[in-house]
């Protein structure tokens, strides 16, 4: 009886084991339909181009289909997004290292293989809505959102020589920009695509300097209230675009960045940024008729 207990408590065990770790069967793209929101047409006539953190992630999974997908129905220009590369070669879009936080799974990305990865569900830690949803791969996803909208990619681990080629393959060469945590990651770009968008942080002129000088930036990002004149007169001359990027994401913080002078602004809640655009044009409006 005893043994008999003992086994049944084992598979008990495994069973709980496995049932935390569920693979799905599915295939790579989900089939989501996207029709533009009315309030979309609020970027219509934008003088910035909108780039959403890691899709709508307020609304959906943050890199995920569904987000890109809210993002995409609100009229923004770029999707942004995290590249990591697995075992066995295979590059997949998620933030952290590890899958705990917005998978099912455990571990560390790269030592998975990618069979193991495409079993995985990376919706159901935000909402029931988006059970099975899964951890998009590169090159299906950059298929999916192609004419949809453009892409930034934050590669965190990946096989550059592959992700160049993928972005050709797609001719996505001017739909992407990069931006990446290393200089060497960054030299090893440079040498094999000297002809796609690169961004590089900075907050002075001569920051900006250095960063067309050595590493051929296109794009250069600080925080709103780092924008000074100086600092867009030294992009302006030299041909680099300015993003903004909200690291609050209140309406304060969108407003101050809709008055500035920036090309793109980098944000966490396209919803809100919509709704105080639409604010400050309609204030923008009487103040037109009252002239």
């Amino acid at each position: 009886m005893r043994k008999f207990t003992l086994g049944v408590f084992i598979i008990v065990i495994l069973f709980a084991a496995c049932s935390s770790d569920t693979q799905f069967e599915r295939d790579f793209v989900p089939d989501y339909p996207i029709t533009l929101r009315p309030e979309a047409a609020l970027l219509v006539e934008h003088t910035k181009e909108v780039v959403v953190h890691r899709g709508a992630n307020h609304l959906a999974p943050e890199n995920t289909y569904a987000a890109a997908a809210k993002a995409i129905e609100l009229g923004v220009d770029y999707v942004e997004i995290d590249v990591h590369r697995s075992l066995d070669g295979v590059h997949y879009i998620m933030h952290d290292l590890t899958l705990g936080r917005t998978t099912n799974g455990w571990g560390v990305i790269r030592l998975r293989n990618s069979a193991y990865l495409d079993g995985l569900d990376a919706g159901s830690w935000f909402s029931k809505e988006y059970i099975g949803e899964p951890i998009p791969r590169l090159e299906e996803y950059l298929r999916w959102i192609k004419g949809k909208a453009k892409v930034y990619l934050d590669v965190k681990t990946a096989d550059l020589e592959k992700v160049v080629e993928i972005i050709r393959e797609l001719d996505m060469e001017n739909d992407v920009f990069f931006w990446f945590w290393s200089d060497a990651m960054v030299k090893e770009f440079r040498s094999l695509a000297p002809e796609m968008g690169l961004k590089v942080n900075a907050s002075t002129a001569d920051e900006v300097l250095k960063a067309q000088q050595v590493y051929g930036a296109t794009i250069i990002e600080c925080h709103v209230e780092q924008i000074t004149p100086e600092l867009l007169q030294a992009c302006r001359s030299r041909g680099i675009r300015l993003m903004a990027y909200a690291d609050t994401n209140t309406r304060e913080e969108y407003e101050a960045v809709i008055l500035s002078e920036a090309d793109l602004v980098n944000l966490d809640r396209p919803q809100l940024y919509l709704q105080v655009l639409d604010s400050l044009n309609q204030v923008s409006s009487v103040k037109k008729r009252s002239l």
